[in-house]
């Protein structure tokens, strides 16, 4: 069986401003990026909605060089530590 190559939800560099977030959600749904840029300082003047989700789509969407996002790399460098907790403090083993 060939493997699915459909499209990624990506930031990309190519037409980044910021982070890429609506570059790559641009290219995603296929629309121009700027329209999405619109849409989200829109969001963000009605409510400040805008910011809050361009932060959850910066944290969340891969970057097109890698295969995992901020909070995978966050919570994957977390579990390589082991046992020690977020404060810095060792747990006994059980």
């Amino acid at each position: 069986m060939s493997e699915f190559n459909g499209k990624k939800l990506r930031r990309t560099h190519k037409g980044r401003i910021v982070a890429g977030v609506c570059s790559g959600i641009g290219e995603y749904v296929g629309i121009d990026p700027n329209m999405v840029r619109i849409a989200l300082a829109i969001a963000t003047l009605f409510g400040g909605l805008g910011v809050g989700v361009y932060a959850i789509g910066w944290l969340l969407m891969p970057d097109e060089h890698s295969d995992t996002s901020i909070v995978q790399d966050l919570v994957s460098k977390q579990q390589e530590r082991g046992s020690t907790d977020w404060s810095g403090e060792h747990k006994p083993q059980p």
